[in-house]
């Protein structure tokens, strides 16, 4: 993809123009290359993709999408990273005061993958810059991440009444939540709203878990976790809350101020009116073109029978179902293991009976965020499913801690011609899949 300032470029012809008014896009990749599922950070393992598609094809050809998909994952709060990987695509055209759709833009579907929040450097500038697109008409879908699912959450618990299940939540997922509060904190919280609360000790009474949570969770948590699940409940649980106290310190917020700013998001972003109300409104967990399914994480064998028995339209119904139940019950179960798991022995189980049901339903490839890498994307076979990793380290948080350098830009484009490519500021060239280069 040929990228030049001030006007649209390209060097291929599968490839949408870019407009890079900015020339922030140098180090975009400009050649295509047949994707290296052999190396390591582009799969690794050719030989157990080729039997995946083999597998699938056992039942049928792929269906395509009728049109093109831009999917970009786990932007991280990082708006810049975001846009520009908007930029690369060649969905959008950013200007001074913000950015409009291209024609490529308006045509396509773009899939956000989850993680829009957490990290940093703002959460209220990312939900600005995604609210803009869909202002702007975008054909948009919105997939939950787990850094999504944990502030609402952690929120909720929050504001229920104490209870066995739920009152260590708010500590257990608040920890990565706090920059976002101390931002809630800056914007929102007015002194009225700090005077209508109790004092700093009542605060963290509220905020922490009761003395008596110990010896009361283990009962309650029996019917959604094994022991040893619950062993590492509480050892987590002790830990995580020495972060969370540290951590707020380093926000600079009293924990008057975390709990305010907890019922700031409440009414932000949990209430029908409130300003970011749409954030969680618009948010499914999956979502299905032809034979590719999108989500956040992976899959396990329970959501496998039910989205190959009644569609993705079951699942996101479920998911909308159960966000609204029990917090601990709904978080510990199958639908919000589709944005968590990484396959550990801890998590869902996907077995070969769970893979045959997806490819009998036509079902081929999953497109995921959650795993991030370093050298653009990866396609590999995970228990015999095929799975692309579209996550590629766009925040400047993360690419800081982990080595890189910048702020981060791609996307993984797929085309009605069958044709997957994934683009990425730091792997030199376009990767280029299509199912029969692999068999």
């Amino acid at each position: 993809m040929a990228v030049q300032t001030g006007r649209a470029a390209r060097s291929h012809p599968m490839l949408p123009p870019v407009f890079d008014d900015a020339g922030e896009l140098a180090a975009l990749p400009r050649n295509l290359e047949r994707w290296p599922v052999h190396e390591d950070h582009s799969g690794g393992n050719a030989g157990a993709v080729r039997d995946s598609l083999i597998a699938a094809a056992s039942h049928g050809t792929w269906t395509w999408p009728e049109k093109p998909v831009v999917f970009i994952s786990d932007p991280h709060a990082d708006a810049d990273g975001f846009l520009r990987s908007l930029v690369s695509a060649g969905a959008v055209r950013r200007l001074n005061d913000g950015f409009v759709l291209t024609p490529f833009g308006r045509m396509a579907k773009i899939i956000v993958g989850g993680d829009c929040l957490d990290k940093g450097p703002s959460n209220l500038d990312m939900l600005n810059a995604l609210k803009r697109l869909f202002d702007l008409g975008a054909d948009v879908r919105l997939l939950a991440g787990n850094h999504d699912l944990r502030l609402r959450l952690a929120i909720r618990a929050l504001t229920l009444p104490k209870a066995p299940l739920t009152e260590h939540l708010f500590v257990r997922m608040g920890r990565k939540i706090l920059p976002l509060l101390a931002e809630i904190n800056t914007r929102y919280v007015t002194p009225e709203d700090l005077a209508c609360l109790p004092d700093e000790a009542e605060c963290r009474e509220r905020i922490f878990p009761s003395s008596s949570w110990k010896a009361t969770f283990p009962a309650a948590a029996g019917p959604y976790l094994t022991p040893l699940g619950i062993e590492k409940e509480l050892k987590k649980l002790k830990k995580k809350a020495k972060q969370f106290a540290k951590q707020a310190d380093a926000e600079g917020l009293t924990m008057r101020e975390v709990y305010a700013a907890s019922l700031r998001c409440r009414d932000l972003f949990l209430s029908p009116d409130g300003a970011y109300s749409w954030f969680y409104s618009a948010m499914d967990v999956v979502e299905q073109i032809g034979s590719i399914v999108f989500l956040h994480a992976g899959i396990d064998d329970t959501m496998c029978a039910l989205l190959a028995k009644d569609g993705p339209a079951a699942v996101n119904t479920r998911y909308r179902l159960e966000a609204e139940d029990d917090p601990f019950a709904f978080y510990s179960g199958p639908v919000a293991n589709l944005v968590r798991t990484k396959y550990r022995p801890v998590d869902g189980q996907l077995t070969a009976s769970g893979v045959a049901l997806l490819h009998q339903a036509g079902i081929k490839m999953i497109v995921q965020g959650h795993v991030n890498n370093h050298k653009g994307q990866r396609i590999l076979a995970k228990n015999g499913l095929l799975h692309l990793e579209g996550d590629i380290t766009l925040d400047r948080t993360s690419r800081r801690l982990e080595g890189l350098t910048g702020i981060g830009a791609g996307a993984t484009l797929i085309f009605p011609s069958g044709d997957v490519v994934g683009l990425s500021s730091d792997y030199p060239r376009v990767k280029h899949f299509k199912p029969e280069h692999h068999l």
